[in-house]
Order: structure tokens, then sequence, then C-alpha cells
């Protein structure tokens, strides 16, 4: 490969590197609404994610439904662009939280993955790609 094609790959690089904070953003949002929507499709399928604490109740789907209106709620809010900062940063920790009640499993270890890229998008804030600059 010779030099000039070389020098035009890197700055295509350096071009697309502006639009991976907000590529990562919009794919973690896409990701919390995915199984959000999922929550209130179909609650039954994920009581047995509940902490046994709370299956135990007389309606363990309400914090099926809970959790995902607040997936939903700030799934929105990252995928706009909107409090990015604070959303992402409570979606990370959220997920480390349901990780951490799994127990170490494969789903665990891959949430563990995702709330890591989760807050990484909190530290970075506002990107290129959101609706309010």
């Amino acid at each position: 490969m010779d030099f000039d094609k070389l020098k035009l790959k890197q700055k295509l690089y350096d071009k697309l590197k502006e639009y991976s904070p907000g590529i990562l953003r919009i794919s973690m949002a896409l990701v919390f609404l995915w199984f959000s929507i999922n929550q209130l499709i179909s609650p039954g399928d994920w009581i047995g994610f509940l902490p046994e604490f709370l299956g135990n109740y007389s309606n363990p789907e309400i914090f099926i439904y809970m959790n995902a209106v607040f997936e939903i709620i700030l799934g929105t809010l990252l995928i706009l662009g909107f409090f990015i900062r604070i959303s992402a940063l409570l979606l990370g920790l959220h997920l480390i939280g349901i990780s951490i009640t799994l127990g170490y499993s494969a789903i665990a270890i891959r949430d563990i993955g995702l709330a890591i890229a989760t807050l990484c998008v909190s530290m970075n804030g506002k990107d290129r790609l959101c609706v309010r600059k």
C-alpha cells in the first residue's frame, strides 16, 4: 500500500472517529429500548430474571413494568441526546445492579460489558449526533 492511500485511509478514520461516541450512544439506547419494549409486550418472560425477593410478591409483573418504563424514558432521552450524562450513568449503574443479581453467568458478563459501554457514553456526554447541540 503506498503512502498516499495510507494517508487517505487515516483521514477517513479520523473523520469517522468524530461520530463514534454518537454511534455508541444510539446503539446502547436501542439495546435498552429493545429490552424494555419486550418487557412491556411479554412481562411474564422476564419474571425469571427478577431477584428472588422481588419474585415472591403476588404480582411480580409490576416490577417488570416499572423497569420497562424506567428504561424507555432513559433510553429515549439517550437516543435523542438529552441529559446524556445522567441518563447513561443511571442506565449503566442499573445494568451493573442487574448483573450482580444474576450472579456469575454468561448473561451477567455480557451485561457488565454493556454497562461499561453505557458508562463510557456517560463520560462522553454530548456528541456530534445529538438533537440538541
